[in-house]
């Protein structure tokens, strides 16, 4: 009974115009994108992962400045052949308490065995976690005793101790994964800062303290509200009324109400709201599916698209130059590796490809590009550019979870999509272009395939000396800008906003929301 009246007290105070009125700490944001999951192995996406990243733990995370940090493994070895990785674990680290363990304290350690299990999971071919192609090299996993992990790899690969910071590497419990199957999606079962209390889907998520958390005095927050309000409109007036403590990123709805042409706040909110703007480790793009049967299957073509639209007027009039022109390569400035490779603004060039792509295949028949609501802006004026150049353009606007599916199904033949790195290597961005990790199987949306750049990111994976691998990235980065398969946008910025009651708000380059150590007084 007592657990029924808190539930119903915290539904209350969530529901409340905010913390004003009641001592409770209460975290409000609004996931416009919709939450699909509550499951890490399935966690590919922001707004799957932000929650996820209060429900779970792994073996290490990330810091502020992306450094690999202890979290339930306290250290670890690397064998001189970079083989094997051997932890060791905490022993103080409880799952969220649930009537599945029978335990009279209805919870249990977290113990090597578990991290077997939850990675043995996310490469099982009957879960299809997109997740699986990160442990792609992995020969095996052991558990020689409760605190003691060990992981051993096919083939050296410097990346990897950051890779096991994705969500995907989460610990979950046996018992409570195989009880609801397919239902763990909304029967979530963790070690984080945060334990699950409610989800309406599509309408409210709340998440509430872990009282047994690992880090003495952590988490801050008593609770933590996940709103969807899809209207992005709608959201920036609510979190001006304070109905909202967060806002992330920028809209064409709101840009020019609360930022300044050149990207600062608005004088008018000043006083009332932070602002804080950093590297965003996240390439904008456009994405042609490869194994369409579309005329965008001749590399000339898609070329054109590349040199035909003025990236450096689309950011300082529809982004507030808010983030880069993306006339590099896929390998967001900030990360070793990038380079000017990409394509500049050249329109007498795209119409010499159009021309002879139309000399060769007649009249071209219009292009539909997939988007979302909130990228109508930027997709319209590539439109118009194109239209300049003679090409038609129809803009299909998608739910941003339809579009999702469509593009893993290779339903669209073009589409915009985004990549914020799983971890802080240059070789994530390339995966996305390596064969074997076509969609489903992996993050390879455009479903592109070359043996030359397949060779040439093998060798990579195994490279150790810093100096060839970035060579390597490189030389991959600038042939696939010669296939094309992408047309690169912007390389983005984060911007965060938070009223000034706010405190202790942490993030990184990747945009990893860390509630542990938020305040709001």
């Amino acid at each position: 009974m007592k657990h029924i009246l808190f539930i119903f007290s915290l539904s209350l105070l969530v529901a409340c115009s905010g913390n004003r009125h009641t001592d409770k700490m209460i975290f409000r944001y609004n996931e416009s994108a919709n939450i699909l999951t509550l499951d890490p192995a399935f966690a590919k996406d922001q707004s799957t992962i932000w929650p996820c990243r209060q429900l779970y733990n792994g073996l290490i995370e990330l810091d502020t400045t992306l450094q690999v940090q202890p979290c339930i493994a306290k250290h670890w070895t690397i064998s001189p052949d970079g083989l094997t990785y051997t932890f060791t674990l905490r022993n103080d680290v409880f799952f969220h308490k649930n009537p599945l363990f029978s335990t009279p304290d209805s919870t249990r350690r977290v113990t090597a065995a578990d991290f077997v299990y939850s990675f043995h999971r996310i490469t099982d071919p009957a879960i299809a976690s997109p997740g699986a192609w990160i442990f792609s090299d992995v020969e095996n996993t052991d558990a020689p005793d409760d605190t003691t992990f060990i992981v051993r790899l096919k083939e050296p690969f410097a990346p990897f101790l950051s890779m096991l910071g994705m969500v995907y590497c989460s610990v979950v419990p046996h018992e409570v994964v195989e009880h609801y199957g397919k239902d763990f999606r909304n029967h979530p079962c963790g070690t984080g800062p945060f334990q699950f209390q409610y989800w309406k889907e599509g309408v409210k998520l709340v998440l509430r303290k872990n009282p047994y958390y690992f880090e003495t005095g952590l988490p801050y927050l008593d609770a933590v509200a996940v709103t969807f309000i899809v209207d992005r409109q709608t959201v920036f007036l609510e979190f001006v009324k304070g109905n909202l403590d967060f806002m992330n990123s920028l809209d064409a709805s709101y840009k020019d109400e609360i930022l300044t042409l050149d990207g600062q706040l608005e004088k008018k909110y000043a006083d009332r709201i932070d602002m804080v703007s950093s590297p965003f480790l996240n390439t904008e793009y456009l994405g042609f599916n490869m194994e369409d049967n579309s005329i965008l299957r001749d590399r000339r073509l898609r070329q054109a698209i590349n040199l035909g639209f003025d990236r450096h007027k689309m950011m300082r009039y529809l982004r507030n130059n808010i983030g880069a022109p993306g006339t590099g390569g896929f390998i967001p400035k900030g990360l070793p590796g990038y380079s000017n490779c990409g394509y500049e603004y050249n329109p007498e060039r795209a119409k010499q490809l159009i021309a002879q792509v139309e000399k060769e295949h007649g009249p071209l028949p219009s292009l539909k590009l997939s988007a979302t609501s909130n990228y109508l802006d930027l997709c319209k004026f590539i439109q118009q550019q194109l239209c300049l150049l003679g090409l038609t353009v129809e803009v299909d606007v998608n739910p941003p979870a339809a579009l999702s599916e469509h593009v893993a199904q290779g339903k669209c033949e073009w589409f915009r999509k985004s990549w914020v790195a799983d971890y802080p290597d240059a070789e994530n961005y390339l995966s996305l272009f390596y064969g074997p990790n076509r969609t489903p199987a992996g993050p390879n949306y455009t479903r592109f395939s070359n043996s030359r750049i397949d060779k040439i990111y093998k060798k990579m994976r195994s490279e150790n000396n810093p100096e060839r691998r970035i060579a390597l990235y490189r030389e991959m980065d600038s042939l696939i800008m010669q296939e094309a398969p992408v047309v690169v946008l912007y390389y983005d910025q984060i911007l965060h906003f938070t009223h000034k009651n706010v405190k202790g708000l942490r993030s990184n380059a990747m945009n990893n929301l860390d509630l542990r150590y938020v305040k709001i007084l």
